[in-house]
């Protein structure tokens, strides 16, 4: 295939959605009739639309395809991209935009429950993504059902591939295929516990990873690369500039400052410590909703 000159620097495929965001002194929830809970707040966003518009407040030039409705919810999720100013084209799904339920603890912890809806036969038409991805340098695909299928293209034009697989276990088949075809993965440490740097090594076995990167929230993260060995490099969770007040989003937050440093020629260290900086900062207001500016970016690693 031949590659157009490249318009985006990251072309994020699927992952947005709304929020409705519930905070609780504290969770588990006590099992009772009714619950007194602060105000109930609704936010556009999800994890391919927070990666969007964290990597394009850092400066670099970021497309967003994916099925929403004609809904209201969908409504929300484009006015968030155009104040974000992500180049985002959606396509019309009848099942309509997907929505998550998330419990907020007092500490910023949370617990989402979120609606799968897509249909299992939905797909993406060829001639709606291929253009899209000949003129990108990078791709990010959230792990839709419809996103595996664009695997083979992707990998025809020779274009790099990020996924996140969030949770994962090792073991539910859903998220298998993006873990070994992709070239960058992120994954939760919380997911395969204490088995998580043996997973990370069994992506690299048997993938086409370079590198495999594990967050942990406060305890920082993992990096795990082909050539450094089969131990986990340890970046430092950075601290916060404000108090904690959600970590919905931190984890979107940290593949962005990742995706910067890497599309910016940084080491995978300095990527790492990119990713940790920009997480510490979504942390400090509700879902995500003030990404790291690239500026504030570089000042904070200089303090670090």
């Amino acid at each position: 295939m031949i590659r157009e000159s490249a318009e985006y620097d990251v072309l994020v495929v699927g992952g947005t959605g709304v929020d409705t965001v519930v905070r609780v002194d504290s969770l588990p929830v006590p099992l009772a009739d009714s619950v007194q809970v602060g105000p109930i707040e609704e936010w556009p966003g999800h994890t391919g639309a927070n990666v969007a518009l964290g990597t394009r407040a850092l400066g670099l030039e970021v497309g967003l395809i994916d099925c929403i409705g004609d809904d209201w919810t969908g409504s929300q999720v484009r006015d968030l991209l155009a104040r974000g100013d992500v180049d985002f084209a959606p396509l019309i799904s009848p099942a309509g935009t997907r929505r998550a339920v998330n419990l907020v603890d007092a500490n910023g912890r949370r617990m989402s429950f979120y609606d799968a809806r897509d249909p299992a036969d939905l797909r993406m038409p060829r001639d709606f993504y291929l253009p899209r991805l000949r003129r990108t340098r990078h791709v990010h695909l959230s792990i839709m059902n419809f996103a595996r299928f664009l695997f083979d293209d992707i990998e025809a034009l020779g274009v790099p591939v990020s996924t996140d697989l969030h949770d994962w276990d090792g073991l539910a088949d859903h998220h298998r295929e993006f873990a070994l075809r992709s070239d960058l993965v992120f994954l939760s440490a919380a997911g395969a516990g204490d088995n998580i740097p043996a997973l990370m090594r069994e992506i690299l076995r048997e993938g086409r990873a370079e590198t495999v990167v594990a967050t942990a929230g406060a305890e920082g993260s993992y990096l795990l690369t082909r050539d450094g060995g089969p131990t986990p490099h340890h970046v430092p969770a950075a601290a916060p500039h404000a108090p904690v007040v959600d970590t919905n989003g931190a984890g979107d937050a940290y593949v962005s400052g990742f995706l910067y440093g890497r599309l910016t020629g940084r080491d995978v260290r300095e990527c790492g410590r990119f990713g940790a900086l920009a997480g510490a900062h979504a942390c400090t207001a509700p879902v995500a909703t003030d990404p790291i500016t690239r500026k504030s970016l570089l000042a904070a690693d200089q303090i670090a």
